[in-house]
Formats: C-alpha cells, sequence, structure tokens
C-alpha cells in the first residue's frame, strides 16, 4: 500500500446529498486516501453586460447545484468501501453521463437514431 496507489472512482452523480453521506460513512470507518471532491462541467452563456450568471439560477427555488460529485479510493479498498457503503444501507453509482452536457446527449442520441435509421430526415 504505497502513497501513490492507484485510485478508482466508486462514486459520480450530480447528487449531493449521498455524496455527503458516503463520504461520511467512508471518513467515520477510517478509510485512508479518499478523495472526495465535486467540479462543475456545465458551459454557462455569459448574460447580459458580460456578467457572467447563470440564467437556470433565477427561478422560484434560487440557485441551482450543477456540480458533479466524485468519490475515489484507493484500488486495494475498493471492495472493503463498497461493503462498508452497503452496510450503512446507501448505494454508489457512477454516471458517465454525469460530466456530458444534457444539449450534447440529446444531440449523440439524435444521431444514433438517425444511424439506426430510426429517425427519417428530408431536407
Amino acid at each position: 500500500m504505497g502513497l501513490f496507489e492507484k485510485k478508482v472512482t466508486i462514486y459520480k452523480k450530480k447528487d449531493s446529498a449521498t455524496f455527503k453521506q458516503i463520504r461520511d460513512v467512508l471518513k467515520g470507518a477510517g478509510f485512508k486516501g479518499v478523495r472526495a471532491s465535486h467540479y462543475s462541467n456545465d458551459y454557462v452563456a455569459a448574460g447580459g453586460c458580460a456578467a457572467k450568471l447563470d440564467p437556470r439560477d433565477f427561478g422560484g427555488g434560487g440557485k441551482i447545484d450543477h456540480d458533479i460529485y466524485f468519490i475515489e479510493v484507493r484500488e486495494s479498498d475498493k471492495e472493503a468501501a463498497l461493503e462498508t457503503i452497503r452496510k450503512a444501507g446507501l448505494v454508489t453509482v457512477v454516471d458517465d453521463s454525469a460530466s456530458v452536457d444534457r444539449a450534447v446527449q440529446i444531440m449523440n442520441e439524435k444521431k444514433k437514431e438517425e444511424a439506426d435509421g430510426q429517425v427519417h430526415s428530408s431536407f
């Protein structure tokens, strides 16, 4: 178990509540070398006067959390960490599409449908 052991992702999703619960369970169980963080991968169109305000944040519910949360553990600790999380009644998810913008997802789905012959586009 070296200091620079390879880490594997056991959780990746746009869900801060579950992220915090899993992070706290791993911390309480004493796992070392756990990397738990978040990042934003959404493109934000510039608002008026180059304010760079996200127009999606001005709804009735206030600011929306667009971050992608992830947890990585040492490769040798993966099975023990997953077992600890299951015993706590939590489920880990690795959603690789979480980091893809929704507009890109829709475009990719349309391309796939066209390739499968499901959609007939006429020009």
